[in-house]
């Protein structure tokens, strides 16, 4: 491609869509590859594995159970671990012609409330209780508030569920139809559910698997969790593409993922940062057997040059950088593993195939020129149908031209490489969970002796960034550090509460008496602030 003049990326259309529904890629890899082992329980004192042909005729039975209950177009939420039965689910909802609203299990009740009533979900897959989480519990506290909400079924109860269905033949399915509705927060506070196509998320996992060179002979070790994209369409959908095994990971441990790695002769890991230090910081890594490791692959937060350095020499892999957002299916842009070392430490790589992209100026709206920082905006398959429900937020992120404005800062360079230089939205990314501040305040606003506050996230060696809350307190008020994390931890999930706490007397504000949230940050990071 010839020199770039303006930060502008044209699709390029050399690798074709296939535009196939989930359940069409499942069909074709039961056809092709009936025998090959698709999916192994990552899963301790749990030696079960399904080969592609398990998995359709296991798919195809949960599927028609899932008919017996709801009609094709209906919510159906997933509040789980990584468990196989998430994946199976997954793909049942696919054939079902049911949408899949994916739950972080680490939710409160106010949370997966939240949820559930915005996507309408007539029905909720569930353990009873994970990591202390009492999770059957919290929807018998939050359900009466949800009138749509028809049928809680366990996940721990597979079998039986599985066996209710009733063969009455499958729906017809179509690539443009919604297959996911995956909830990503804006800088109101309120989540919003990205509804995403069958079209775009199979074809995304594809574009991935083929760039990263993922094939039937390779393992993908998988610790990302299943309600994140990278999770269930990266891991499940790439492996699916490519006829590769997938061993989702139950929860995130470093001694377990390389016990994984070294049971199942793992070729190939993705995790956030956070996941790959602790990996490569692990005692273990030096007595495991990891040579089958051959790639790994990261991203959700800034990626330090030095990590790469690192992860690359600790394991002897090939390494790639990838950058997305939900409402892009996820995958934007990426590095590949020929580029140089610079290239990776320093950029988010270049545009997948198929995908346009460009810099523009976020006061202008013009295209910006290379090198140049502006708001990156992306056009193509893949960007989401909509924000469920919502009509005004969508129209807010996708313009009259189909571009979806990120709230990225980004800078491209005459070769088509990005870097991100920051966020428009005033988003922390720790350890790959996206946070938005706005929330976490309108719960600290609730304490009786909040006067007022502030969240940002300050850099972070280990999480990429961490939660940081800055709070004045009313006249004649006492408390203590310890009451506003309980008081947060009542109402937000763990990785949303502080983990830094600053008192101040007075805020930094702008003109129109807003709170200079940068300031705070720098004058914390200069050792102003205690």
């Amino acid at each position: 491609m010839a020199t770039l003049t303006e930060a502008y990326w044209p699709a390029d259309t050399s690798v074709p869509l296939r535009n196939l529904t989930v359940g069409d890629l499942l069909r074709e890899a039961a056809a092709d590859s009936p025998d090959a082992v698709a999916l192994v329980a990552g899963v301790p004192d749990d030696d079960r594995r399904w080969t592609f042909g398990d998995v359709l005729v296991e798919a195809e039975r949960a599927a028609a159970a899932l008919l017996n209950r709801f009609e094709p177009g209906e919510r159906v939420a997933v509040w789980a671990p990584n468990l196989p039965e998430w994946v199976l689910l997954e793909f049942a909802a696919g054939l079902a012609g049911v949408v899949l609203v994916t739950v972080n299990p680490a939710y409160r009740p106010e949370e997966l409330r939240y949820v559930l009533d915005q996507s309408g979900a007539a029905g909720l897959f569930l353990l009873s209780e994970w990591r202390g989480n009492p999770m059957r519990a919290s929807v018998e506290e939050v359900r009466p508030s949800l009138p749509a909400l028809r049928h809680v079924l366990r996940l721990d109860e597979w079998g039986e569920f599985c066996e209710s269905g009733k063969p009455n033949g499958l729906p017809t399915v179509t690539a443009g139809d919604g297959a996911q509705i995956q909830y990503t927060s804006g800088t109101t506070g309120f989540p919003k559910g990205a509804l995403l196509s069958h079209g775009g998320l199979t074809d995304n996992a594809a574009l991935f698997a083929g760039i990263v060179e993922l094939g039937p002979a390779d393992v993908y070790v998988n610790p990302m969790p299943m309600f994140h994209t990278a999770g269930c369409v990266l891991g499940a959908l790439g492996t699916l593409a490519a006829r590769a095994m997938h061993v989702p990971v139950l929860a995130f441990d470093p001694c377990y993922v390389l016990e994984l790695i070294e049971r199942e002769r793992g070729t190939m890991l993705l995790g956030v940062p956070t996941m790959q230090i602790a990996c490569i910081d692990h005692p273990d890594v030096k007595t495991r057997d990891l040579s089958s490791l051959r790639a790994a692959v990261s991203g959700g937060s800034l990626v330090p040059a030095e990590l790469v350095r690192r992860i690359e020499s600790t394991l002897g892999v090939q390494f790639c950088i990838v950058y997305g957002t939900t409402e892009c299916s996820p995958l934007v842009t990426m590095t590949r593993f020929d580029d140089t070392a610079e290239d990776k430490a320093e950029t988010i790589g270049r545009p997948l195939p198929q995908t346009e992209v460009k810099v523009v100026d976020p006061a202008t709206g013009g295209v910006a020129a290379t090198d140049v920082v502006g708001e990156l905006c992306a056009r193509g398959y893949m960007v989401m149908k909509e924000y469920y429900d919502n009509p005004e937020a969508t129209a807010s992120a996708i313009d009259a031209e189909g571009w979806y404005h990120t709230g990225d800062l980004a800078a491209m360079d005459d070769r088509g490489y990005c870097r991100i230089e920051g966020r428009l939205k005033d988003m922390i990314i720790r350890g790959g969970e996206n946070i938005y501040p706005v929330e976490i305040e309108n719960v600290l606003f609730e304490h009786p002796s909040i006067a007022e506050c502030a969240v940002v996230g300050v850099p972070d060696e280990k999480w990429g960034e961490q939660v940081t809350a800055f709070v004045r307190i009313n006249d004649g008020a006492e408390v203590t550090e310890a009451e506003l994390f309980a008081h947060v931890r009542e109402h937000l999930a763990p990785f949303k509460t502080p983990r830094q706490w600053v008192f101040v007397e007075a805020f930094p504000l702008t003109a129109s008496g807003k709170i200079q949230k940068f300031v705070l940050r720098d004058q914390l990071l200069q050792g102003e602030l205690g």
